[in-house]
């Protein structure tokens, strides 16, 4: 199969993750499988070009560590005969990534980002089909001017929106925004050093865990809220500290599908949590919603600016950063 379109050719950048796993003698897998010894790339042609950037398990990266996945990804871009990008990485995380590339993705040509559920030495690993189907649709022309999609499980998926519904299926991920129009961040700043916190919200929650995060640094809080955005007095209470500090909170939910709203009060509700200055996030879950929180205050976005991108419902297609919070 020649994954090549014209004369440019196909980038793969190797992240670790299970893809390139295999097992210990202890029972423990770790990624040890170099990308020019996968199957497909060990007899590569010219037309695959690959390059191992980290051998990381997905769930140990740091927001440095996708800066360094997205940098190299750029990097591919800017080499004249590349065609397409395709990015192997572990599940844990791969959502978070991917979303993270599709924020910048301005180019036309396909990145796709792919990995797996078994190790690269269990006797039925899902890998190889994985990494063929993503080298396909990297030279498929129906992905260009797409953005970053998500190959996987026979299923291609946009980036915004992606999460991973099952610990073990081969089949394992799904969208909760499959039809909303991509958004993009035209300023770009690194997140390696802004600090985001996912927050729990569950029966019984107080705002302990929002002013812990305060202290520690938080720049920014991501609630995962109960139903369609919903917490309780505490919470919203500790939301109003937030507000007075000029960090800025986003509602999101724990529940994988369905559009948020900001509909019940009674002192704890979603309406009351955006009187008390929170953001709701329309259709991202906690784990790109804290990505795009994150970039937007790299960028020293405004308030405004922030509310907007987390609106499904808006009609621009760019967001730019303006000022500092205010």
């Amino acid at each position: 199969m020649a994954f090549i379109c014209g004369a440019a050719a196909v980038a793969v950048v190797a992240t670790g993750g299970t893809i390139a796993s295999c097992r210990r003698p202890d029972g423990s897998s770790i990624p040890s499988v170099p990308v020019t010894e996968m199957p497909l790339l060990r007899d590569r042609s010219s037309a695959l070009r690959v390059r191992d950037v980290m051998a990381k398990d997905s769930a140990s990266l740091t927001l440095a560590d996708m800066e360094t996945i997205r940098i190299a990804v750029v990097e591919e871009l800017s080499v004249p005969d590349t065609a397409a990008v395709v990015v192997l990485h572990g599940t844990d995380a791969l959502e978070e990534t991917a979303f993270l590339l599709d924020l910048q993705h301005n180019d036309p040509r396909p990145v796709v980002v792919t990995g797996a559920q078994r190790t690269a030495d269990h006797p039925e690993p899902d890998g190889p089909g994985n990494l063929r189907a993503a080298l396909a649709a990297a030279v498929d022309p129906a992905s260009y001017g797409r953005g970053v999609l998500v190959v996987f499980g026979e299923r291609v998926l946009p980036a915004r929106g992606l999460y991973k519904q099952h610990t073990t299926s081969l089949d394992a991920f799904r969208s909760s925004a499959f039809r909303n129009p991509r958004r993009k961040l035209v300023k770009w700043d690194s997140i390696a050093e802004t600090r985001v916190d996912v927050v729990a919200v569950y029966p019984g929650s107080d705002g302990a865990h929002i002013e812990a995060s305060l202290a520690a640094g938080a720049r920014g809080i991501v609630l995962a809220a109960l139903g369609a955005g919903n917490a309780n007095a505490a919470v919203v209470e500790s939301v109003r500290l937030c507000s007075a500090r000029k960090v800025p909170v986003v509602v999101s939910t724990r529940v994988p599908e369905g559009s948020l709203a900001a509909t019940y009060g009674g002192g704890g509700g979603g309406h009351d949590l955006l009187r008390a200055g929170a953001l709701l996030s329309e259709t991202l879950r906690p784990s790109q919603a804290r990505i795009l929180l994150a970039a937007l205050l790299a960028a020293n976005s405004d308030l405004q600016t922030i509310a907007e991108a987390f609106t499904d419902c808006a009609s621009f297609q760019e967001i730019s950063a303006r000022s500092t919070i205010s």
